[in-house]
């Protein structure tokens, strides 16, 4: 009765995980599916890129440590880098205190970046011509495209 039947051990587990408004957990994450952050993290969060892993930190969540997770969904607090290897949404109340490398992203007004943005397919470059030895040519690039935003966010329209 219990023990009959096929047991398939190759089968992903993708169902849903909640950490609730009450729990803290301290140390690294490991998990594929769906995980749902309400409550406090101390650690890093990991999921396969080919998992289709998606994180969601609402509201009342906290997140101290980096997150490498396919797909985020922020609404609450992150102290920590951010790394998308697919979508990142950051929702009105999100706030991440680090660096963000994504492939793509929507940002709701409201939401907060202390930190740089960097689009995975550019910071992968960079890193190759880094390790290429290309460092001064690199910074001097990248200088210029920080000058060019700069000057673009300080053109006014004259009636």
């Amino acid at each position: 009765m219990f023990g009959s039947g096929n047991k398939n051990t190759d089968t992903k587990v993708s169902g849903s995980t909640l950490i609730s408004r009450q729990a803290e957990i301290i140390g690294d994450l490991r998990f594929n599916g769906e995980l749902i952050v309400e409550g406090r993290i101390k650690g890093n969060i990991y999921a396969d890129d080919e998992s289709g892993a998606l994180v969601r930190v609402a509201e009342s969540g906290v997140i101290e440590g980096e997150i490498w997770v396919p797909s985020v969904v922020v609404n609450g607090l992150v102290k920590g880098d951010i790394h998308s290897s697919q979508h990142l949404e950051l929702a009105a109340k999100a706030v991440v205190m680090g660096n963000v490398f994504y492939k793509l992203i929507e940002m709701v007004m409201g939401s907060e970046v202390n930190g740089s943005l960097l689009q995975l397919a550019r910071a992968q470059q960079d890193a190759k011509r880094l390790a290429g030895g290309e460092s001064r040519a690199l910074a001097w690039e990248t200088a210029k495209r920080s000058d060019e935003s700069a000057d673009a966010d300080d053109e006014t329209i004259v009636d």
